[in-house]
């Protein structure tokens, strides 16, 4: 008897189709348990008009330190004692030079490993020419009422001024900590991969004390509104970082004759280095999930709207796709990839005179696993002019990834969901550099968010013309410190 195909084929399409809807359904993020935060007493009054005062505090820092005004990291010492004069009370206070703060908050239980606030004090500078471009002046701390503009607000005295406040209003509520609570304010996090780095050097001064973290916070992540028509509603990512890439300024050279440029070769040092620089770019470094960026991928796909998850549901078969996605997308690509940027070029003197050396400076932000050696390695293996020179300006190695199951990212996870219960809360690889990673020797659990409600647009204002930050955002940025605090110092 013949069986006819098309209704078997039909039947079994259609019972796919009805198991994947299920599993579509199903396919929803754990309801998680959402306790709301106690009643807080905060000082959102007070906070804002100190942030303003430490914008106007030009604490920039250079590459060049002698380009720094040092003066003005006095000034910021001195308004924290005047301002805080609890902490300048209770707390023991160390200057590690040139302008480190360390400021240590004894515990009932010293025997405990202690519990570190992190936050840097200088910003970058304002790039010359372009004073005028901001609607406020870049170091006035304008509080119009919806905003507080400056260099800063945003990267990151919004994150120092938020820990201050949060630790001057314990103190007035008569908080003990059952451990040690460290605030570390580093002087030069803005100079990337700098020989004197102030982190590292209140690394070494804890060190040398015998001081074990339990755990850190640092900044990184934030909390960013996700609201895709039909897509995903009303969400908020919350993205934790547990990990930052490396970073290395690698300057290649071509050497050759030079001479007058009236009679050149088929290819001068500048046309040698050309080619040095295609193959850079069309060699890029292996692209790859890894299992937090899997994580995070799930999270957001469990969270999007029924219709749309009837695709998202089979997220892992989706990855090979998504991936090639990102490799094509550079905001994405960062993630999936150590990249390599060209940044700067050098040639001739002159117009009319060949160069003798031809450099090109490629930044390298590696992978965690990668190393130095390693992008030396790779630039050999792909350039073909093998006569170039390779020359490590300077390097910072990717961090370690921080472990998701441990107390201090229990407690950044609860925190937030109270804060925004709409909040999908998930680990993440931060593509520039903090202070956090110098702290490696002396802490497994390290953390890097500002709990802080802000558009992307905002963020990426960091470092830009009118970066400036949401007043709406800040007594939540100001409850969070206080109750991180008071639960990770607990015994």
């Amino acid at each position: 008897m013949k069986v006819k195909k098309a209704p078997v084929i039909c039947g079994a399409i259609g019972a796919v189709a009805a198991a994947n809807a299920v599993h579509a359904a199903l396919f929803r993020p754990k309801k998680p348990e959402v306790t709301p935060l106690p009643a807080e007493t905060v000082n959102l009054d007070r906070y804002r008009e100190h942030l303003s005062e430490v914008i106007r505090i030009k604490t920039v820092s250079y590459r060049d330190m002698d380009k720094v005004d040092w003066g003005e990291f006095e000034k910021l010492h001195a308004f924290i004692d005047e301002s805080y004069p609890l902490i300048r009370e209770k707390l023991e206070k160390t200057v590690v030079p040139p302008a480190n703060l360390v400021y240590r908050w004894k515990g009932k239980n010293p025997a405990l490993d202690a519990v570190a606030m992190l936050a840097h004090q200088d910003v970058v500078p304002v790039t010359k020419g372009t004073e005028r471009d901001w609607i406020h002046p870049a170091f006035e701390g304008y509080d119009d009422g919806e905003y507080i503009w400056g260099r800063g607000a945003l990267d990151m005295k919004n994150h120092l001024v938020g820990v201050l406040e949060a630790v001057e209003s314990l103190l007035e509520e008569g908080f003990e900590p059952e451990r040690d609570v460290y605030l570390l304010f580093g002087d030069n996090e803005e100079v990337v991969a700098n020989d004197k780095n102030g982190a590292r050097d209140i690394m070494h001064y804890l060190k040398d004390r015998g001081v074990r973290l339990d755990c850190l916070l640092d900044e990184g992540g934030a909390m960013l509104p996700v609201n895709v028509k039909g897509v995903i509603k009303n969400k908020y990512l919350a993205g934790i970082g547990i990990a930052e890439k490396g970073y290395s300024d690698i300057e290649i050279s071509v050497p050759a004759k030079g001479g007058h440029s009236s009679a050149p070769p088929k290819h001068s040092a500048v046309g040698e280095l050309a080619g040095v620089i295609r193959d850079l770019e069309n060699h890029q470094f292996r692209a790859a999930f890894s299992q937090n960026m899997k994580l995070l991928f799930e999270s957001v796909a469990r969270n999007m709207t029924y219709p749309v998850r009837l695709i998202t549901c089979n997220i892992g078969v989706l990855y090979p796709a998504l991936l090639q996605i990102c490799k094509l997308i550079p905001a994405a690509a960062c993630m999936v990839r150590t990249t390599t940027g060209v940044t700067m070029t050098q040639g001739s003197p002159a117009a009319n005179v060949l160069p003798q050396r031809a450099t090109v400076t490629v930044n390298f932000r590696a992978m965690p696993g990668t190393t130095t050696e390693d992008l030396v390695a790779h630039i050999k293996k792909v350039v073909r002019n093998k006569d170039v020179e390779v020359n490590v300006l300077s390097s910072k190695e990717a961090s370690s990834f921080s472990p998701l199951d441990s107390r201090a990212f229990g407690i950044i996870e609860k925190l937030c969901l109270a804060i925004e219960p709409n909040s999908i809360v998930a680990p993440y690889l931060v593509m520039g550099g903090t202070d956090a990673c110098n702290y490696e020797p002396i802490c497994d659990n390290i953390y890097r968010f500002g709990p802080f409600r802000a558009d992307a647009s905002l963020m990426m204002l960091c470092h830009g013309t009118n970066e400036r930050i949401p007043v709406s955002c800040m007594e939540d940025g100001l409850r969070f410190f206080k109750h991180f605090i008071r639960e990770a110092s607990a015994e």
